[in-house]
């Protein structure tokens, strides 16, 4: 206070007052531009959040990304998985038709071997045929002779049997 007195002394009351004012003024000022500098330094915390939110973000996405692409490498091994199953039942179904063709081939060789066997079989039938064929002609033969003989009179015989 003592100092303002010796300024009002100085320079009077009005003089006083208008150096009163400006340093209030100047105060105010310095106020203003303290809150200037607190509403930045909240902005740059705004942008200072800000940024760890993005930086948050691109890790969740870093994240998804990396858990997608598990996924990708997952799906790939279920479908190789998948197709290693397909060529197995493909292997089987092979097998299977092989075993198929192996059973027709034995069915087929069965089949001939019956076959050739029916053939010996109607080839011995009829060698047998033939043979009482030929037993019927001999007995045919013998029964001419016999029918012959017996028509032939008695005197022919005779003189048949001196011939030979």
């Amino acid at each position: 206070m003592k100092e303002i007195d010796r300024y009002e002394e100085k320079w009077g009351p009005r003089e006083c007052e208008k150096i009163e004012m400006r340093e209030r003024e100047r105060e105010r000022e310095r106020e203003r531009e303290r809150e200037r500098e607190r509403e930045r330094e909240r902005e740059r915390e705004r942008e200072r959040e800000r940024e760890r939110e993005r930086e948050r973000e691109r890790e969740r996405e870093r994240e998804r990304e990396k858990e997608r692409e598990r996924e990708r490498v997952r799906e790939r091994e279920r479908e190789r998985e998948r197709e290693r199953e397909r060529e197995r039942e493909r292997e089987r179904e092979r097998e299977r038709e092989r075993e198929r063709e192996r059973v027709r081939e034995r069915e087929s060789e069965r089949e001939r071997e019956r076959e050739s066997e029916r053939e010996r079989e109607s080839e011995r039938e009829r060698e047998r045929e033939r043979e009482r064929e030929r037993k019927r002609e001999k007995e045919r033969e013998r029964e001419k002779e016999r029918d012959a003989v017996q028509r032939t009179p008695v005197s022919h015989l005779i003189i048949l049997s001196r011939l030979v």
